[in-house]
């Protein structure tokens, strides 16, 4: 009888926790006192009511807004950031009317296109011209503007960041008008605005520079973390594109690597991801009171599951649905102190987090010159963690970041940090000439919100 009481009482308790757990976030208001409509980012955690909305359909709209609407003028993609680059009482402006393919050189696997343009789009444009970009983000809804300006990036040891592939751009600025930028015309911009966080003007075309189109082996593999943590050297140099995501309280990892094959293209493998998302949730939330219940539960449910394998265009294949949304931090660190970095990351939360069920996503990139890139002429290897939208993310602060930055990291531009001007400028070697050429083409900030003055400013 006692137990009996004592196994509902438990069940009540487990129920009532679940409920707390899964209540959603409160909303703010979709207009505010002065009937302006509501913006928020994906995630939810960032919002605005700008004075202004442009959706320009020209270059020449673009640059009249840049230096005629009512500051802050702020850019907007798909609102994939987390961190406050977008928020303005200004003026929001969308380059949803620019997009598509400008132009292209077959002979030499080049293309301009449109900053608006969102990633997945270009993917199927380029595909239809011959040309494939070298590598993609983990999420492809972003527009490619936005992507450059945050340093957007996928894995592979020798694939840059998305902008490294970029030879030449289009600036709309405040003070300036518009330029036109490579190594060879305005360089100094170049350098300095690549990765640009939308403080240097806002990029209205880009050329990249693609490769010939090709199918990719996707492979997933389910292997133990430790495992997968001594042999992650070897993994990440023996393919063209490698990851692991680590399942914290498991003791698994799931292995993601792309080669270039010459297989026939298949059905892509539906992906599993959602389901396990919300499994593993489900794990937490019934085991998360016993750390060897949770690990026991997940491990049986795991048993047996295959390697999955699909053939497809790169672009079908490199990026992923990602339909359970989330909060994240994600640090750039020397490649060398990546492995120490994620082994305390990892004891970290399975010791102080419980609540935690997103993997920790493990990754690596090439080093660039864009004076404003995290990986600025460094060989990079990335950490991401997660909270569940509907969970608490000010954990990261205290918990991940200082471990991150003890390891020498950088922060990803759109993701959550704590940063500002004067903790960012000694990991940047080319920081002041950066910010002199910000102040050239925008001397009186027109392009800067509050948190870009914060980020950008030692004042």
């Amino acid at each position: 009888m006692i137990g009996a009481t004592a196994a509902a009482a438990a069940g009540a308790g487990v129920l009532w926790r679940t409920r707390e757990l899964d209540r959603e976030p409160p909303a703010p208001p979709l207009r505010d006192a002065h009937g302006r409509l509501l913006w928020r980012n994906w995630s939810g955690i960032q919002s605005a009511y700008p004075a202004e909305r442009a959706g320009p359909a020209t270059e020449e709209e673009v640059l009249r807004v840049v230096t005629t609407s009512t500051a802050p003028v702020r850019a907007v993609g798909a609102g994939h950031s987390f961190t406050a680059l977008v928020p303005t009482e200004g003026t929001l402006l969308s380059l949803d009317g620019l997009t598509g393919i400008v132009s292209h050189d077959g002979a030499s696997y080049s293309a301009t296109v449109w900053a608006g343009t969102r990633l997945g789009e270009l993917g199927s444009a380029l595909s239809a011209l011959g040309q494939c970009m070298p590598n993609l983000p983990d999420i492809n809804k972003q527009s490619l503007g936005g992507a450059l300006a945050t340093a957007t990036h996928g894995s592979g040891v020798r694939s840059p960041a998305l902008h490294g592939q970029v030879t030449g751009f289009r600036l709309a600025t405040p003070a300036a008008g518009i330029l036109e930028c490579s190594r060879d015309r305005h360089p100094e911009v170049f350098g300095a605005a690549r990765v640009g966080l939308g403080a240097f003007g806002v990029m209205t075309q880009i050329t990249l520079q693609n490769l010939p189109a090709a199918r990719l082996l996707k492979r997933v593999t389910l292997r133990p973390t430790g495992e997968v943590i001594e042999d992650w050297p070897n993994i990440r140099e023996a393919h063209r594109a490698a990851e692991f995501f680590v399942l914290p309280f498991v003791g698994m990892s799931a292995v993601v690597t792309h080669d270039e094959t010459d297989l026939p293209a298949g059905p892509v493998a539906k992906s599993k991801d959602s389901e396990v998302l919300l499994d593993l949730k489900g794990l937490r939330d019934w085991a998360g009171f016993s750390n060897p219940l949770r690990r026991y539960l997940a491990r049986a449910a795991m048993a047996g599951l295959k390697p999955e394998e699909s053939v497809e265009e790169s672009w079908k294949v490199l990026s992923n649905e990602r339909d359970v949304r989330f909060n994240e931090m994600e640090y750039h660190l020397p490649r060398e102190r990546q492995v120490a970095a994620l082994r305390e990351v990892l004891e970290a939360i399975e010791t102080h987090r419980r609540d935690v069920f997103f993997p920790i996503e493990v990754r690596s990139i090439a080093a660039d010159d864009a004076w404003l890139s995290p990986f600025h002429d460094r060989a990079s290897g990335s950490l991401a963690v997660h909270a569940y939208y509907k969970d608490d993310y000010r954990f990261m602060f205290s918990l991940i970041e200082p471990i991150l930055r003890r390891h020498g990291g950088r922060p990803h531009w759109g993701k959550l940090h704590s940063l500002t001007a004067r903790d960012l400028a000694p990991l940047y070697p080319r920081w002041p000439e950066a910010m002199e050429v910000r102040r050239m083409l925008d001397p009186d900030g027109r392009l800067l919100n509050p948190y870009l003055r914060r980020l950008l400013s030692h004042d």
